[in-house]
This record gives structure tokens, C-alpha cells and sequence, in this order.
């Protein structure tokens, strides 16, 4: 099992930068792949941006050049350094972590993003 705990949400001005932590703990050895995906009201949770096992990165076409996705395998965390924030950042971003074998998805709890014009 993997539990993800993230942290670093929180209300910024637009223009400013935030950036997001994602702890995992559990069967660490069995992700395959880490991400994070927002989510506001009335809308789909979206992919943001994603890292595989052996560094690769990802990006949606909203973020790319303002976010960037990165991890520490000592502390087994992944971060979401955001810059530039508009106000269509705003969401509820979710960390989640992924495996192949057995095919499995993992969420955390979320962590709300309010950038403010």
C-alpha cells in the first residue's frame, strides 16, 4: 500500500509562485510513476504535470514553463514548484502515485490553491 500526505497549499497573489510537497510513505519500491492533478469546481480533475520512476517528466500545455515537477528520493517526496500563478490555477491540486504490477492508483487528500487577481 502507498499513502500520500501533500502539504504547501494555500491563498497567493497572482503573478507569485507556491510550491507543493507530496510525502509518500509504504510499498515505495512499487511506484512506478508520481503526479499531480488539479481539479476545480465543476470541472474534470486534469493531469498537471507527472514523473516516472526514471526521471522523465511531463507537462499540460497550461503549465508548462511556469510549473516544474521534481523529486527527493531521500525524503521520498515529490514537489510542484509553480510560478507565474494566474488566477485559472486556482484548484485543488492532488498528488497520486501509480504501478504497473498489480495495476494500482493511489490519491492523497488534496491541498486547495486560491491564486487572487
Amino acid at each position: 500500500q502507498v499513502q500520500l500526505v501533500e502539504s504547501g497549499g494555500g491563498l497567493v497573489q497572482a503573478g507569485k509562485s507556491l510550491r507543493l510537497s507530496c510525502a509518500a510513505s509504504g510499498v515505495i519500491s512499487s511506484i512506478n510513476a508520481m503526479g499531480w492533478y488539479r481539479q476545480a469546481p465543476g470541472k474534470q480533475r486534469d493531469l498537471v504535470a507527472t514523473i516516472t520512476r526514471g526521471g522523465a517528466t511531463n507537462y499540460a500545455d497550461s503549465v508548462k514553463g511556469r510549473f516544474t515537477i521534481s523529486r527527493d528520493s531521500a525524503k521520498n517526496t515529490v514537489y510542484l514548484q509553480m510560478n507565474s500563478l494566474n488566477v485559472e490555477d486556482t484548484a485543488v491540486y492532488y498528488c497520486d502515485a501509480r504501478r504497473l504490477f498489480p495495476s494500482s492508483v493511489y490519491w492523497g487528500q488534496g491541498t486547495q490553491v486560491t491564486v487572487s487577481s
